[in-house]
């Protein structure tokens, strides 16, 4: 495994993990920041570990000018259904600087996520000989949306799927991106017609938060659950990407309403009284099914059209892309990938750095 790149929206305590886990496994730590996350502070943090081999870049605000336009940022416009976070572009953007750098194996790690046994990432790797992407399974807390959350705490069987928060990818090959979207991660492991061969294994844990706290958390991840379910459950019924018409997506919209509705029914129609937390369930599957009303099947047909074009622009890219010549004297792979694309790469100061 050649690095871990890491997406970093939080402060730079929360990169103690995947610092341990890179300097365990003597991998790269790419850590790609923005919001709350900047590149001097990361330095500072991960510093105080002699052997760790890091280096942090502050993702541009109005994004790498280099990269391709893709239709999905743009499809939508300014309207609600718009997915207003950088997670993709800067995994999109770890998937560049990998190419260039010339890495062949990463992992995809959250900053909120940790991995008990530092093996399973490279037990992962390991399996992109023969898959696109292998997930470590997220024990603990699962990796769901808010309406999946609520499937579940109302006592339904509710399962989960692999994802970007712990994801090991074969970065030399992969012409797949990250759209702008939630559920994002499950696009990127999307291929011509249907899913891509993919893996599991080893646990990783996320950890725990309100899924119900803000109903607007459900509001902006509706219409990428609306797709990705869509899709998903097209796959499971037979069907190919090329299926889901707008037919198709009139019948799935009106099969998530009645998804929703019939959770908030197992709450409503309780024996006991409704607790606070149910009722913070029921604002935020309003939200939801609020978000649902204004999704119409020209919507999902839409942004798929604009996703299967961008494919196509992105795999030009990528395979027009080729590892860098190296650079000065002390200056890595990475830091030669980054400068390529105006960006500027913070590692250990010299000063700090190893004997």
């Amino acid at each position: 495994m050649d690095a871990i790149i890491v997406p970093s929206a939080r402060r730079a305590a929360s990169l103690k993990e995947a610092g341990r886990l890179a300097e365990e496994l003597d991998a790269v730590l790419l850590v790609l920041c923005s919001r709350h996350s900047d590149a001097a502070s990361v330095v500072r943090a991960l510093s105080e570990r002699p052997k760790l081999r890091f280096t942090a870049v502050d993702f541009p605000a109005a994004g790498v000018p280099r990269l391709p336009v893709l239709d999905t940022s743009t499809v939508l416009g300014e309207s609600r259904l718009k997915r207003r976070t950088d997670t993709s572009a800067k995994r999109n953007l770890g998937l560049v600087l990998a190419r260039v750098a010339g890495w062949k194996r990463v992992v995809f790690l959250d900053d909120d996520i940790t991995v008990p046994e530092a093996t399973d990432l490279e037990r992962a790797a390991a399996l992109l000989g023969t898959r696109d992407g292998v997930g470590l399974h997220i024990g603990g807390f699962p990796d769901n949306s808010v309406v999946c959350h609520a499937n579940r705490e109302t006592g339904a069987k509710q399962d989960t799927f692999i994802g970007g928060g712990a994801l090991a990818v074969p970065a030399d090959r992969i012409d797949s991106f990250f759209p702008e979207i939630y559920n994002e991660d499950w696009f990127f492991l999307l291929g011509e017609t249907m899913l891509r061969p993919v893996g599991q294994v080893g646990v990783a844990r996320q950890r725990e938060y309100d899924p119900f706290a803000s109903p607007d958390r459900a509001r902006s991840e509706e219409f990428g659950d609306v797709l990705a379910e869509g899709l998903f459950a097209l796959f499971d019924d037979g069907g190919k990407i090329g299926d889901a018409d707008w037919a198709y997506w009139k019948k799935f919209l009106e099969a998530r309403r009645a998804f929703i509705d019939e959770i908030q029914s197992r709450i409503e129609n309780r024996e006991d009284s409704i607790s606070l937390r149910d009722k913070h369930i029921l604002e935020s599957l309003n939200a939801s099914k609020g978000r649902l009303g204004y999704i119409q099947p020209v919507h999902c047909v839409r942004y798929i059209e604009a996703w299967q074009r961008d494919r196509v622009r992105w795999r030009a890219f990528m395979n027009g892309i080729r590892p860098m010549r190296p650079g000065a004297p002390g200056e890595t792979p990475i830091d030669v990938a980054a400068r390529r694309f105006g960006l500027v790469p913070l590692g250990r100061p010299l000063e700090l750095a190893p004997a």
